[in-house]
């Protein structure tokens, strides 16, 4: 899902950088491995970019500018509709996990929504209305945000797909 939004908007000036939070690298790695993306994938095995942004569950995006600015803080994204909201409950399942997916059930998305905001993120980048330190009111960062731009402090702590 990721890749074909990546394919569609990459010509726009948008990047795509995918991060497994895995304590297990070798199965998150196998899995990149046997699905390859044309886009930068990482595996989190330390948890640093969730600490650094705040990611709480996934799937989540961080929108971040050209100047390392970030537009958007983190936020559910789902860019296209979750498969597992069109399949029946079995009722063969333990009742503790039908319960459990029925309430994951009835989290909102809204991926027509979300793709239509990052496209018009990338049309038109600051002045987007939906870049929120867009248009002149860019917020002061954290100390942790301005951290998390520096590419190598993601590198020292993440491994490479």
């Amino acid at each position: 899902m990721w890749q074909a939004l990546r394919d569609e908007l990459h010509d726009g000036g948008l990047e795509i950088v995918t991060v497994a939070l895995d304590a297990n690298v070798d199965a998150a790695r196998g899995i990149i491995e046997r699905h390859p993306p044309a886009h930068p994938s990482l595996i989190d095995a330390q948890h640093a970019v969730d600490a650094l942004f705040g990611i709480v569950n996934v799937p989540m995006s961080v929108w971040i500018d050209e100047q390392g600015v970030i537009v958007r803080p983190p936020e559910p994204a789902f860019p296209k509709r979750a498969s597992y909201r069109d399949v029946a409950i079995s009722e063969q399942l333990p009742q503790r996990l039908r319960d459990m997916l029925a309430e994951a059930g009835k989290i909102r998305t809204d991926p027509e929504k979300y793709t239509g905001a990052l496209r018009d993120w990338v049309a038109n980048g600051q002045d987007s209305r939906y870049a929120l330190a867009g248009r002149g009111h860019r917020t002061e960062q954290t100390a942790a945000a301005r951290r998390s731009t520096c590419r190598c402090t993601l590198r020292a702590r993440c491994a490479p797909a």
